[in-house]
């Protein structure tokens, strides 16, 4: 349900879909997986900042830090966000987050760029 709710909020922003999508869906499942309590949800976050994707999962288990050995989906998160972590709060909360950047970097060879392609004849 998270991942098809923040769907429709990034489409209704324009932004793309994925690897969003994915993102939401792994560190949503930890929550209700790995981070809930009888009575207590989790609270997803999404907010864009510049032309950063900033995605927020809240749960009530602030005892159950992600770890070094990392599972599968924390792994996925790893590969498919620019930047992500932990973050304590109130107890007992905590926040694992995730930065996507929106805009195409400029060293990558599919975000537009020409790269060491030339352009037209050189002289």
């Amino acid at each position: 349900m998270a991942r098809l709710l923040a769907a429709e909020q990034l489409r209704s922003w324009g932004l793309p879909l994925d690897p969003a999508r994915q993102v939401i869906a792994e560190l949503s499942t930890n929550a209700a997986t790995h981070g809930r309590t009888p009575g207590r949800d989790f609270r997803l976050l999404l907010y864009v900042v510049a032309d950063t994707l900033r995605i927020e999962v809240t749960d009530t288990r602030a005892d159950r830090l992600p770890t070094a050995r990392l599972g599968l989906g924390l792994l996925l998160v790893d590969a498919l966000a620019d930047r992500w972590g932990v973050t304590r709060g109130l107890p007992p909360r905590k926040t694992v987050w995730a930065e996507l950047d929106l805009a195409p970097k400029p060293e990558s060879a599919c975000s537009g760029g020409t790269g060491a392609l030339l352009q037209g004849p050189q002289e």
